[in-house]
C-alpha cells in the first residue's frame, strides 16, 4: 500500500501530530508514505514528495500544518480533480489520508467515487480503487462521528485563557466585555468557554432566541452588578442570530449594553488567535490515535473498499462512513437555515444539551429558590490539591442552592470536620471560582482513627449535616467508604455521598478521567517543549520525572504527547536489562544524526531505579559520547489555573453531584455513590462496586485503558529495523 497524507481547509492546532502519526504508523507496517503539500491545491499541481521517519521529527509540538493547507477552487472542478488522479497515480498511490473538516473530507469522497472514472479517462485500470480514511481536523468541533475534533480543545484553551485575562482588567475598570469566538454554525467554543469561563450570557447559533432577548440580557447583567458583580463577560459565536435569523453583530451587542446602562463596555473579537500556538496534550494525543488506526484500518483488510472517517466516541475509536458523516454534519447547517433549532440541537447531542442547560442555570444573577431548610449539604475537598476542585465546588454547592438547599464547606477536608471548622457558602462566592487554582475551601492530609468518626458524627449532628459530596483522590476515597462501613455504629453517616474524583495521578476507579490530570498533563509537555527548545543541547539526554504515584498515566500520556522516546511506568517496572539496552539505543541514535532523546518516569517506577540511579547508569555507559541531565517536575504539576477541559469535567460532575443530592434528600434515600467518565457521558455506581475495582495495595484501578496505549507510544517514538531506519 501505498499512502498519502495531506492537511487541508483551516489550519487546527494537532495536524502536525497527525501527520507525524501517518508517517511513521506507515512505515512501522511497511508502507510507502507520501505527503502532499497545500492540500488539495497541491494534490492539482502535483506537489506529492516521499516521507521518511526523520521528516517529522520535531514536529508533534508545532502549531499549524508544516504540509501546508489552502482552499482549492481547481479542486472543485471535475477537470482538476482528474488533474490531482493522475499525480496520485503517477506515484503508485492507491489510499489517501485528508485532515480537515466537513469540506475537505466531502472532496475525499467525492473523490473516492470518481476514482474509477478519472482512472479510465487516463486510459489506465477502471477496476482500481482508492481507499480513503478521514481524520477530523476543525477547531468548531461541528463534525459528526467524533465526540472531539483534532484542535477544538486547543482553541477552546486558547479563549478560556483569554477570557481569565479579560476578567481581572474588567475587575480593575468595573468593565462589561463581549467576547466573540469562532463557530459559524457550531456554537461549542463560545458553549464551553461560557461554562468554563464563568461567563453571564452566552449566544450561539443552535439556541432559539426570543424576540426580546437583548432585554432579559441587559435585565441579567443590571441584577448582577446590583448584587455586587460589576464586571460581566458576554461570549458571541460568529453564527449566533437574531430571532429572526439575522445575525448577531458583536459590535451591536457591545453597543447596546453600552448605552442601555450607561456602563464601560469593550468588545474583544479573538478571531485566527483561536486556531494558533502549540497544540494541547489532549490535541496530541487525540490526533497521535487518529493517525495510527487510520493506518491500522487500512492495513486489516487491504482489499476492501476503505471510505471512512476515523472519529473518537466515548473515549473509543470509531469508524464512520464518509457518506454518513458528511449528511449528518451538513444537516445540522440546514436545520438551522430552517430556523429549526430544537432539530439542530437534537443533532448536536445529549452531552450540548446538557452543557447549554448547566450554562443556563449557572448564568443566573440569584438561586430560584430561597433556602428555607435548617439542614444542610456538606462540601469537602480531600487529600492533595487538583486544579479544578473549585470548579466542582462552584458547581456543585450553586445546582444546590438553586434548589433551595443550604450548603457548608469543612475547612481543610477532614481536618475541620475535626475541628468543627464548616462555614456557609453563598451564591455569590461561588461564582468567581470556577477558575481558580488549588482549593478555596482547603485541602489538607489527614490520618483518621475510628475514634476520629465519632468526633466527626458529633459534628455532623451539632450541625445538622444531611449530605455529603467528597471531592478528592483515593486517601479521600477510603475514608469515605471507612464512613459508610460505619452508618450501624453512627446514625449521623447515613445521608447521601457523592464521590467526585479529584486527582492528578488520574488513578480512581469507576472513571477514565479525573479532575486535575489534564492540567498536569499539560504543565508536563510546556516543560518538556522547554527543554527541546534548550540552546546548544547536542547530544544530551534529559530523563523527566512526574508525578503519579503507582499510575503511569502522567508518564505516558506526556511522553505520547511531547514525543519522547520512552516512559518508565510503575506497571511495567524497569530491569537492569532494559537500561543496558536504552544505553545502546541511546548511543545508535545519537550516531545517527539525533540530537537530543528524553526518558519520562514516573516516580514510582522502580524503588531502586531512581532518576538519579539512571543517570549515573547512562553517563558512565555512554563513555563521554553524550551527556544527561535530569529535571524532576515536582508540584508545579499541580500549579496553575485548570485547563479548559478540567473546567469542563469538573462542571459536569459538580451538576451531576447536585441532581443526585438533591433527588435523594427528596427521596429521603442514603446512597453512598461514585462519580465517573467513561465514554461520554457522566455515571454513578455504588460505591462499593467503585472501590471494588482497586487494586489497594498499589493504590490504582486494576484495569487501567490508557494501559492499551503503550504499543502506540513505542512504535511511533523510535525507528526499527522493520522501518528499513
Amino acid at each position: 500500500m501505498r499512502i498519502a497524507v495531506l492537511t487541508s481547509g483551516g489550519d487546527a492546532p494537532g495536524m502536525n501530530a497527525a501527520v507525524r502519526a501517518v508517517v511513521r504508523r506507515s512505515l512501522v507496517k511497511g508502507f510507502s508514505v507520501f505527503g502532499v503539500w497545500n492540500g488539495y491545491q497541491g494534490m492539482v499541481d502535483g506537489e506529492i514528495r516521499p516521507l521518511g521517519w526523520h521528516d517529522v521529527g520535531g514536529i508533534i509540538n508545532k502549531g499549524g500544518t508544516f504540509l501546508g493547507t489552502a482552499r482549492s477552487e481547481d479542486f472543485k472542478r471535475y477537470e482538476g480533480r482528474r488533474e490531482a488522479v493522475k499525480h496520485l497515480l503517477e506515484h503508485g498511490i492507491n489510499a489517501l489520508v485528508v485532515i480537515g473538516g466537513d469540506g475537505s473530507l466531502t472532496g475525499a469522497y467525492v473523490l473516492a467515487n470518481e476514482w474509477a472514472d478519472h482512472v479510465r479517462e487516463l486510459g489506465g485500470d477502471g477496476d482500481s480503487v482508492l481507499h480513503v480514511v478521514g481524520l477530523p481536523g476543525s477547531i468548531d468541533n461541528d463534525l459528526y462521528g467524533t465526540d472531539m475534533s483534532i484542535g477544538a480543545d486547543t482553541a477552546l484553551n486558547h479563549i478560556v485563557r483569554a477570557m481569565d485575562d479579560l476578567s481581572s482588567t474588567a475587575a480593575s475598570h468595573q468593565r462589561t466585555f463581549v467576547v466573540e469566538t469562532m463557530g459559524r454554525h457550531c456554537g461549542y467554543l463560545a458553549l464551553m468557554a461560557g461554562l468554563a469561563g464563568g461567563a453571564s450570557w452566552v449566544l450561539i447559533p443552535e439556541e432559539e432566541l426570543d424576540m426580546r432577548w437583548h432585554n432579559k440580557m441587559i435585565e441579567a447583567i443590571a441584577k448582577a452588578r446590583e448584587a455586587g458583580r460589576p464586571h460581566q463577560m458576554v461570549v458571541v459565536a460568529e453564527g449566533a442570530r437574531h430571532a429572526d435569523g439575522l445575525p448577531i453583530q458583536s459590535k451591536e451587542v457591545c453597543d447596546l449594553i453600552s448605552k442601555r446602562l450607561n456602563i464601560n463596555t469593550r468588545l474583544t473579537v479573538l478571531g485566527h488567535v483561536q486556531r494558533g500556538g502549540a497544540p494541547t496534550a489532549f490535541d496530541r494525543i487525540l490526533a497521535t490515535r487518529l493517525g495510527v488506526a487510520a493506518v491500522d484500518f487500512l492495513a486489516e483488510n487491504p482489499e476492501a473498499r476503505h471510505c471512512h472517517m476515523v472519529g473518537l466516541r466515548e473515549n473509543r475509536i470509531v469508524f464512520t462512513h464518509l457518506e454518513e458523516v458528511v449528511q449528518k454534519s451538513k444537516a445540522v447547517v440546514e436545520e438551522l437555515e430552517k430556523g429549526n433549532y430544537q432539530k439542530a440541537l437534537e443533532l448536536r447531542g445529549t452531552s450540548f444539551r446538557n452543557a447549554l442547560d448547566l450554562v443556563k442555570m449557572l448564568t443566573r444573577i440569584t438561586p430560584a429558590k430561597e433556602c428555607v431548610d435548617d439542614r444542610s449539604v456538606l462540601i469537602l475537598t480531600g487529600g492533595a490539591d487538583a486544579p479544578g476542585m473549585n470548579a466542582a465546588v462552584s458547581i456543585a454547592g450553586r445546582y444546590l442552592i438553586n434548589h433551595g438547599i443550604r450548603v457548608v464547606a469543612a475547612r481543610n477536608t477532614f481536618l475541620g470536620l475535626l475541628e468543627d471548622s464548616i462555614e456557609t457558602l453563598d451564591w455569590h462566592q461561588l461564582v468567581h471560582w470556577v477558575n481558580r487554582p488549588s482549593s478555596e475551601i482547603g485541602t489538607a492530609r489527614v490520618d483518621l482513627k475510628d475514634d476520629d468518626y465519632g468526633r466527626i458524627a458529633e459534628v455532623f449532628n451539632r450541625r445538622n449535616i444531611c449530605g455529603l459530596i467528597a471531592i478528592g483522590g483515593w486517601g479521600t476515597y477510603r475514608k469515605i467508604y471507612r464512613m459508610v462501613q460505619l452508618r450501624e455504629r453512627f446514625d449521623e453517616f447515613n445521608i447521601p455521598v457523592v464521590l467526585i474524583p479529584a486527582s492528578i495521578d488520574n488513578n480512581l476507579p469507576g472513571t477514565e478521567f479525573s479532575i486535575g490530570a489534564d492540567t498536569a498533563l499539560n504543565v508536563i509537555i510546556d516543560a518538556v517543549d522547554k527543554i527541546r527548545n534548550t540552546a546548544g543541547a547536542n547530544r544530551r539526554t534529559f530523563i523527566v520525572e512526574v508525578m503519579g504515584r503507582r499510575c503511569g498515566f502522567l508518564a505516558l500520556m506526556s511522553a505520547m504527547a511531547s514525543g519522547a522516546e520512552k516512559a518508565y511506568l510503575p506497571e511495567k517496572g524497569i530491569s537492569l536489562e532494559e537500561l543496558i539496552s536504552d544505553v545502546r539505543m541511546i548511543r545508535e541514535s545519537f550516531a545517527c544524526g539525533k540530537k537530543m532523546l528524553i526518558f519520562l518516569r514516573n516516580e514510582s517506577a522502580s524503588v531502586h531505579y531512581t532518576t538519579d540511579f539512571i543517570r549515573r547508569i547512562f553517563e558512565e555507559e555512554g563513555k563521554g559520547m553524550f551527556g544527561v541531565r535530569t529535571a524532576v517536575l515536582g508540584h508545579v504539576q499541580r500549579g496553575g489555573v485548570p485547563t479548559a477541559f478540567d473546567r469542563i469535567l469538573a462542571s459536569r460532575f459538580g451538576a451531576r453531584a447536585g441532581l443526585i443530592m438533591q433527588k435523594n434528600l427528596s427521596r429521603n434515600e442514603a446512597e453512598a455513590v461514585v462519580l465517573g467518565l467513561k465514554g461520554k457521558e457522566v455515571s454513578a455506581v455504588p460505591l462499593e462496586v467503585a472501590v471494588s475495582e482497586m487494586d489497594w495495595e498499589e493504590g490504582r484501578p486494576r484495569e487501567q485503558w490508557f494501559m492499551e496505549l503503550c504499543p502506540i507510544a513505542d512504535s511511533l517514538a523510535l525507528p526499527s529495523a522493520e522501518c528499513g531506519l
